[in-house]
């Protein structure tokens, strides 16, 4: 399976149109037809179904998609990694970050390693701990940032300096916003959102014996939009401090959970990778900064 039949197939589905594919890979319409019925030959399986004007995805096709993204992503990363093993003063760092507000650290020292070496390239994908450690697990990333403990036998880590607080995010006009921190008992037969991880790790731990009358009312991985539904008044957010604008202008407020509630965020990276020297540089900052 060649990478190059893999870019085409992916443009093609990204526009979903064969002529508007073909014009921005530069290519005629009947080189990328060949291609992408090559690739169908080889798999063995449709991977479109063709309409007048668009072209759409078949089930296999999608399948296929979700394995190429990944497997253009490792060999561009690859191809990254060779030109950049005789490079000390730039190259390429993937990174893969949970929500918190230590990101800030993190970003600070992006910023000294890049006031260093201003060819120094560097990028970000957002997730939670599955998501990052998935890619990680491919060799997408070389760093991820999560928030639970790394699995030792997997990877090395770092833990950050401080910790993140729990808190419950909900509208002013609650009845709850009255309280300077908010017990389990005051959350019992309420809708609550929060990340489906933290419900299974972190919200247990916390609520003890009344788990179990605790309400889920939808689960999220990012924060931010969970609190459009909290502005809404269809529920209440479980989520870190310092995730989103509580401020006075803010419609909504944050509550301390009681007991406090604290989880540790980690920079973890897998076991005996070997890194490029930008990447060596940036962990011998951090291991000096952490």
């Amino acid at each position: 399976m060649e990478i190059k039949n893999l870019r085409y197939f992916l443009a093609v589905a990204r526009e979903e149109n064969m002529s508007h594919a073909a014009e921005i890979l530069h290519v005629t319409q009947p080189t990328l037809s060949k291609a992408l019925k090559a690739l169908e030959e080889e798999l063995g399986k449709k991977l479109f179904t063709r309409h007048s004007f668009s072209i759409r995805l078949t089930d296999e096709g999608m399948l296929l998609r979700d394995r190429a993204e990944d497997l253009i992503a490792m060999a561009d990363k690859i191809e990254q990694e060779f030109i950049s093993l005789d490079d000390v003063t730039g190259g390429d760092i993937y990174f893969g970050l949970g929500e918190s507000y230590q990101i800030a650290l993190l970003a600070r020292e992006i910023k000294k390693l890049k006031d260093k070496y201003p060819s120094f390239t560097y990028h970000i994908t957002s997730g939670d701990t599955e998501q990052v450690t998935e890619k990680l697990d491919k060799g997408i990333l070389d760093f991820g940032v999560i928030c639970e403990m790394p699995a030792r036998e997997k990877y090395e880590y770092l833990p950050f300096p401080a910790s993140d607080r729990w808190g419950a995010i909900m509208l002013k006009s609650h009845p709850l916003a009255k309280k300077k921190s908010i017990k389990v008992t005051d959350l019992i037969g309420l809708p609550l959102f929060c990340s489906e991880q933290s419900w299974n790790i972190e919200i247990p731990k916390w609520a003890g014996e009344h788990f179990p009358e605790l309400h889920l009312e939808g689960s999220f991985r990012l924060s931010y939009n969970a609190s459009m539904f909290v502005k809404e008044g269809l529920g209440i957010l479980l989520t870190f401090e310092h995730l989103i604008n509580c401020s006075e202008e803010s419609d909504l407020v944050f509550r301390p959970l009681s007991p406090r509630q604290e989880t540790k965020l980690y920079l973890i990276w897998n076991k005996y990778q070997t890194f490029t020297p930008i990447a060596e540089k940036f962990l011998a900052q951090v291991r000096n900064s952490f």
